[in-house]
């Protein structure tokens, strides 16, 4: 395959052309795509997608685990986060509940769509998964606390009516988010390091070379680029999935759920990618990292902009969306606790993914 090999830079042409163009189609104006604008827009979103999984690679390849999977995880979600906080600050009926949704989404789809169809996959491959326990239980168990401070007790505090926090609670509640978070990446990557490190090689490192500096350090401009790209393209089109989640008749929360899926794509498919050669380990890292970083950076984020901006904000989730969220938490617990898997626990983890996007149609 042709490669561009300028100043140290040795990468394929199409991996630094794409991420161009891409970026290039946020230049269409207007709410209202034509359908050629939105085959171009959906084409170069999927283009744009799969060229991020690509330097989020390279750069993995160059930095090592877990600092790989981080990468990818981190640019994703800071993006997400400016995304959530553009949309609100436009204002609209939905600002009150964006942030909730959103970050919901993002979990139910994080952690059993993706954790579901990598375990499964791997499985089907290689018949059973390891992975690390010590990575999976410190994982889980800041996501368990993370997700009841600020989507489940909301709904229970009785300073403020509804499910919402008063200013104290709210600061308190991004303020440990922050900090819980902060203290998991020192874990991942500097005081337990070891405990997020493959089980088993993957096939595809012992053979590819490691890109050199001016390599990675390319394919990390060249992937926030590419996730700018993503994140842009994924909100022009927005109102046409809109559009037609009305046109069907469904709920409006299913708009935040596609939104949702287009941004995580990138990490999806690198997720994906990794459980297909053996590397487990790298699939769990990134998916429940992702998780993480998307509940203590969200949180955080729109915290302050709703005590600076005086933005109302509702975080408490309902009672259905509680008992999702409580079985995901728990299901994963008892699935991944032993550090092994099959296609059972993978199948236990889509079922559950199932309802969550049946109930979405059909609250």
């Amino acid at each position: 395959m042709a490669k561009l090999r300028i100043a140290g830079i040795d990468l394929p042409w199409w991996s630094m052309l794409a991420p161009a163009m891409a970026c290039g189609l946020l230049a269409v104006r207007g709410d209202s795509l034509n359908a050629w604008q939105l085959v171009a827009v959906s084409v170069a979103l999927v283009v744009a997608v799969l060229v991020a999984v690509f330097h989020a690679e390279m750069v993995a390849h160059r930095v090592g685990e877990p600092m790989g999977t981080l990468v990818l995880a981190l640019c994703v979600t800071v993006i997400e986060v400016s995304l959530i906080v553009s949309l609100m600050l436009s204002g609209g009926a939905n600002t009150r509940v964006l942030a909730r949704d959103a970050v919901f989404a993002t979990v139910m789809i994080i952690c059993n769509g993706v954790v579901g169809i990598s375990v499964m996959i791997g499985a089907l491959h290689h018949r059973i998964v390891s992975f690390s326990r010590d990575s999976i239980s410190s994982a889980l168990s800041v996501l368990a606390a993370l997700t009841t401070l600020t989507l489940v007790l909301p709904k229970f505090t009785t300073t403020t009516t509804g499910p919402t926090y008063s200013v104290s609670q709210l600061i308190f509640a991004g303020g440990s988010s922050l900090l819980l978070y902060g203290v998991f990446i020192f874990v991942q990557t500097v005081r337990h390091r070891e405990f997020f490190l493959h089980v088993e090689a993957g096939e595809a490192e012992e053979h590819a070379p490691t890109p050199g500096a001016g390599t990675a350090l390319a394919s990390l401009c060249l992937l926030i680029v590419s996730l700018v790209a993503v994140v842009g393209l994924a909100k022009k089109l927005a109102p046409s999935i809109e559009r037609g989640v009305v046109a069907v008749g469904a709920p409006e929360a299913v708009v935040g759920v596609a939104i949702a899926a287009l941004v995580l794509l990138p990490e999806t498919l690198a997720a994906l990618r990794a459980a297909r050669l053996n590397r487990i380990q790298t699939s769990l890292n990134l998916a429940l990292g992702s998780a993480l970083a998307t509940i203590g950076l969200t949180i955080p984020a729109v915290a302050v902009a709703s005590v600076l901006l005086g933005i109302p904000l509702e975080l408490g989730l309902s009672s259905v969306e509680t008992v999702l969220l409580l079985l995901t938490l728990l299901m994963s617990t008892i699935t991944l606790a032993i550090g092994r898997a099959t296609v059972l626990q993978g199948a236990v983890h889509l079922v559950v993914f199932a309802a969550f996007l049946f109930l979405s149609f059909v609250p």
